[in-house]
C-alpha cells in the first residue's frame, strides 16, 4: 500500500501526543519520595548523585531546568523531562511493533486493507497498553532514570530494526554504530539498556543467516552475554583505571602537572582508535565489519567523551 509509511508515521506521533498530554497533566508537582529528590537536586546544580552515578541524566536535568521561573518550579522542569522521553519511548515501541506484525502479516504480495489496519492496530493496541501500563506511568512521571533508560532502550531496538530493513546497503552498519553510540551514552543514564544486546545480536543473527538453527541461536546468546560482561565488568571499569594509571604514572612519578596522564591516555587511546578505522577503512587491511566493530568500540567504551561532548554543549546554554 502506497500510504502506508504516511499512517505509520502519523499514528506513531498520534501515540506519542496521547502518551504526552496524559504524562504531562499528571507529573509530580515537585520531587517524589524517594531517590527523585537527589536526583533532581543534583541536576539542578550539577552535581554527582549516588554511585554509579548518571551525568548524562544530569546535564540533560540541568537543560531542562533552565526553563524554570524560579527554583520551586525545578522539579517539574525535570519531571517534564521524564514525561517526554517516556512518550518518545511510546513512539519508537509503535513502529517496532508495527515493523514485526507487517512482517508476520505481509510477504511479497501487495498489502490489503484489512492487513493495513490489523498492522496499525496490533501497534496502537501494543503502545497505548503500555502508555497506561502501572508501572511505565508511574516512572514516566518523576525525575528518576527509567523513563530515560526505557527511551534510549526504545530508540536501540528501533534502530536494530531500521538495520533490518536495509542490511544489504552499502552503508547499512551506520544503524550499529549510531546504536553503540547510543549505547554509550545510556551508560551516562543507567546500565539497563545493555541488556537490549542480547536482542540485537539476535536480530543480527537471523538476518545473516537465513538458514538459522537452535545450535548457532545459542551461540549468539552466548556471544551476546560475553559483550554484556565485557562491557560491564570490562570497558566501564577498566577504561576508567587505566586512565588512573596513566594519572598516577605522569603525576606521582613524574612529577607532571595534574590531569597530564588523563590527557595523553585520551590522547593515545584515540590515536589509536582513528589509525584503526584508516587502516580498515582505506588502507590495505580494509575490512568493513572490522571497521564497524571499531567505531562500535570506542563509542560504547568512551561515554565519559560522548557525555563530555554534550556537556560543552549544554554548557554554553547556561
Amino acid at each position: 500500500m502506497k500510504n502506508y509509511k504516511l499512517i505509520n508515521n502519523t499514528l506513531g506521533w498520534v501515540a506519542f501526543a496521547i502518551s504526552a498530554v496524559t504524562y504531562i497533566l499528571t507529573i509530580e508537582p515537585t520531587a517524589s519520595f524517594w531517590d527523585c529528590g537527589e536526583f533532581i537536586s543534583s541536576a539542578f546544580k550539577l552535581e554527582v548523585g549516588h554511585p554509579p552515578g548518571a551525568p548524562f541524566f544530569m546535564l540533560a536535568g540541568r537543560f531542562f531546568a533552565n526553563f524554570a521561573t524560579n527554583p520551586s518550579d525545578v522539579a517539574r522542569m525535570v519531571n517534564t523531562m521524564s514525561a517526554l522521553l517516556s512518550a518518545l519511548t511510546i513512539l519508537f515501541l509503535f513502529w517496532s511493533i508495527t515493523h514485526l506484525a507487517k512482517k508476520l502479516l505481509v510477504n511479497d504480495s501487495k498489502m490489503t486493507t484489512g492487513q493495513l489496519i490489523a498492522i496499525m492496530g496490533s501497534g496502537l493496541v501494543g503502545a497505548l497498553a503500555y502508555t497506561f501500563s502501572d508501572t511505565f506511568w508511574f516512572s514516566a512521571v518523576e525525575g528518576e532514570v527509567y523513563a530515560f533508560s526505557s527511551f534510549f532502550t526504545a530508540v536501540v531496538f528501533w534502530l536494530i530494526l531500521k538495520w533490518e530493513n536495509s542490511s544489504d546497503s552499502t552503508h547499512a552498519s551506520r544503524y550499529i554504530v549510531l546504536i553503540a553510540y547510543l549505547t554509550g551514552l545510556s551508560i551516562g543514564v543507567h546500565l539497563l539498556n545493555l541488556l537490549c544486546i542480547p536482542a540485537i545480536v539476535l536480530v543480527y543473527y537471523y538476518k545473516k543467516n537465513p538458514n538459522a538453527d537452535l545450535k548457532g541461536s545459542i551461540k549468539a546468546l552466548l556471544i551476546s552475554f560475553g559483550l554484556i560482561v565485557l562491557v560491564m565488568y570490562g570497558m566501564i571499569p577498566g577504561l576508567v583505571r587505566v586512565a588512573g594509571w596513566f594519572e598516577l604514572l605522569f603525576v606521582n612519578t613524574l612529577g607532571m602537572p595534574y590531569n597530564t596522564g588523563l590527557i595523553i591516555y585520551l590522547f593515545v587511546v584515540s590515536a589509536t582508535i582513528i589509525w584503526g578505522l584508516i587502516e580498515t577503512t582505506k588502507g590495505i587491511h580494509k575490512n568493513r565489519i572490522v571497521a564497524s566493530f571499531l567505531g562500535s568500540v570506542a563509542l560504547v567504551g568512551m561515554p565519559l567523551l560522548t557525555a563530555g561532548g554534550a556537556g560543552i554543549f549544554l554548557a554554553l546554554l547556561l
